[in-house]
């Protein structure tokens, strides 16, 4: 799938997890292209859960339910990222939930490219039963571009969520500690921006309010906005039903840089 305007082009590869493998602005790629583990690259939706859930396993009206464990000890990151998404039109595309959710449904996605801008809106759909599900996207963003200065990152968290040896949140907030980090923070006071100096600055704007960043890595930054935090079927499910889908929004606004380079 492919969508174009005057500043932008936006490839999503539907075979690989209708996930956005280029976003390109003003002949500069944003995105991390493919890599080995298909964990690692593109910007891709995470559902019917985001992040990870502890040892897979989850309950919902007295049942116990076993996940394949895709990042052994846990869960991670859904079951769409790693199916073939089917197109529903020229910027819409949808996909089962598939054999290892338990329960039937789909998720829809949607692309709306304008000229300073890349829309994003993600819906997890049941077509039976009530289901828990959490929902977000996991972006990984190049440190640098073809041009300008390596990305400085503007994140001003209100807290974070504790997390335990097992890599999942405790429940428990704290102060938000120097990073790096691979965290969940809430509470921002104002939206996330990445700055490549003397190239671009890119917002990050979305209605949800929980948001991974994982900076460790040295060739790219992830911001992941989510609608709770990771193990949230455990921690904070919220439910889907047939006529009560879980949606949300996650908007990309880029602008020019033209202040000094830094590197």
């Amino acid at each position: 799938m492919l969508l174009e305007s005057d500043s932008a082009r936006v490839e999503v590869d539907l075979a690989h997890g209708g996930r956005i493998s280029s976003l390109c602005i003003h002949g500069m790629d944003l995105i991390v292209g493919s890599a080995d583990d298909v964990l690692d690259w593109g910007c891709y939706p995470m559902a019917p859960w985001a992040g990870r859930i502890r040892q897979g396993r989850f309950e919902h009206a007295g049942q116990v339910h076993q996940l394949p464990l895709s990042q052994p000890p846990h869960a991670i990151h859904g079951t769409v990222y790693q199916q073939a998404w089917q197109a529903d039109g020229e910027s819409s595309a949808s996909v089962g939930l598939g054999p290892d959710w338990p329960f039937a449904g789909r998720a829809v996605q949607r692309f709306i490219l304008e000229e300073d801008s890349l829309r994003l809106r993600l819906e997890i759909h049941s077509e039976r039963d009530p289901f828990p599900a959490s929902l977000g996207w996991h972006p990984w963003f190049r440190r640098r571009l073809s041009r300008g200065g390596p990305a400085e990152l503007s994140f001003a968290p209100g807290s974070m969520y504790e997390r335990g040896e097992d890599l999942i949140p405790t429940g428990r907030k704290v102060a938000v500690p120097v990073g790096p980090w691979d965290d969940c923070f809430v509470d921002l006071a104002s939206a996330p921006e990445i700055r490549w100096p003397g190239a671009l600055r890119l917002r990050l704007l979305s209605d949800l309010t929980h948001w991974v960043v994982y900076d460790e890595p040295e060739h790219a930054i992830c911001i992941e906005p989510m609608t709770g935090p990771p193990d949230a079927l455990n921690l904070q499910p919220q439910e889907v039903t047939p006529d009560r889908p879980l949606i949300a929004e996650f908007e990309l606004q880029w602008a020019s840089d033209h202040g000094k380079k830094s590197g």
